[in-house]
């Protein structure tokens, strides 16, 4: 059996007292962030957030899988961090899913738009709710507070590393890949990715499926430091003068691209007027995908292809998930994916040249691949 990771190895390991590591882990005050983030980083090298009988083990589960009838209530927190806000078209339909479900199964919902822990420690009763479901990006030292006092959550959108949880995506990566090769598929051979990889996890698996699709064809890939993949993302589109300023730069090289894969459609719909106002038409002279399939999406001019995300049922299977989870507390962790659809409308022309060409080299390669297979020249007959 493996031997207990304690709060006195993490603060030998550090040379501080046990005083502040259990501060630090907490989330309460008295320690400065670096220490908080040493003590975090050491704790989580040692595996004293996963091991099965410590961290996280406090709260006594009910013997009854029914709901006690003391906590009928669901703490729902979506901090007001990168516009997760209830009036987002985006997260707030996702909360309106959860906040739906749990209504339907007679449960009360408080809702917290907090990322401080110290503001939120004070109503994490683990007596009072019967779990937590977090929607978006939440700061690591909450989650751990929550973690710590043993209260169920699930996770929308978000996951982290050191906090075992169950979570909800959509299949971000797998859509990413069938909307990249929806664009190859119509001859697009020059594409590039809109979105920071490092603005949230949908936004970097976007990227990876986007990445991944390229790679398939053979076809080149933009740098993950591209000025383009580190835009400040945000719903405002600051990002609108970095782009308007690359575009101007790239727009009479060879490399410009035919066809544009936004990590949202919030960003491509800024994309399409910016490159309106450049000139440009969209399809004819640029195509334009989008993600998420929010209402614009298809009020634009023209309409914009995207990805249905179905947020309202991330939500609903959030809150059944939590249900679940309290039932039965050691059942295994899961990570859901959503199935997303693809929505096929007038931002995309197909470039025929290009696919033809795209063709020719398929057969190309074929070719080439027998050739090296048979040692000799190879014919493919029509």
């Amino acid at each position: 059996m493996a031997k207990k990771v304690t709060m006195q190895q993490i603060a030998d390991q550090l040379g501080v007292s046990k005083f502040v590591v259990s501060k630090a882990l907490s989330g309460k005050g008295g320690v400065s962030e670096s220490t908080r983030e040493r003590v975090i980083q050491a704790a989580s090298q040692l595996g004293y957030f996963t091991q099965p009988h410590g961290y996280g083990k406090n709260r006594k589960q009910p013997s009854d899988p029914a709901v006690p009838s003391t906590r009928q209530s669901v703490l729902v927190l979506m901090p007001n961090v990168r516009f997760q806000t209830p009036e987002s078209l985006y997260w707030g339909k996702i909360l309106n899913g959860v906040t739906e479900t749990l209504e339907e199964n007679g449960l009360g919902v408080v809702i917290i738009s907090e990322q401080r822990v110290d503001a939120v420690t004070g109503i994490l009763n683990p007596d009072g709710f019967l779990g937590l479901i977090g929607i978006g990006q939440i700061s690591t030292p909450l989650l751990l507070e929550v973690h710590r006092i043993g209260l169920p959550m699930v996770l929308v959108d978000h996951e982290d590393p050191l906090v075992p949880s169950d979570t909800v995506f959509a299949d971000n990566m797998d859509a990413s890949i069938r909307l990249t090769n929806h664009l190859i598929g119509c001859g697009h051979r020059k594409l590039h990715f809109l979105g920071s990889t490092g603005f949230s996890r949908s936004f970097r698996d976007r990227w990876s499926g986007f990445r991944a699709a390229m790679e398939d064809h053979g076809l080149p890939v933009q740098d993950r430091l591209d000025p383009m993949n580190t835009l400040p993302t945000t719903e405002k589109a600051e990002f609108e003068p970095e782009l308007r300023q690359w575009l101007l730069k790239h727009r009479k090289g060879r490399t410009f691209p035919t066809a544009f894969v936004c990590a949202n459609d919030d960003m491509a719909l800024v994309a399409a007027r910016t490159l309106t106002d450049l000139g440009l038409r969209v399809p004819e002279d640029v195509s334009l995908v989008g993600f998420d399939h929010i209402d614009e999406s298809g009020s634009s001019s023209p309409k914009l292809t995207t990805v249905h995300v179905p947020k309202e049922a991330m939500g609903r299977r959030a809150a059944l998930r939590l249900l679940e989870r309290v039932r039965d507390p050691k059942a295994p962790l899961e990570k859901i994916l959503i199935l997303s659809e693809l929505v096929l409308r007038e931002s995309v022309s197909e470039l025929r040249e290009s696919a033809a060409e795209l063709r020719t080299e398929s057969v190309q390669k074929e070719i080439r691949q027998r050739n090296e297979e048979n040692g000799g020249d190879a014919v493919l007959s029509d």
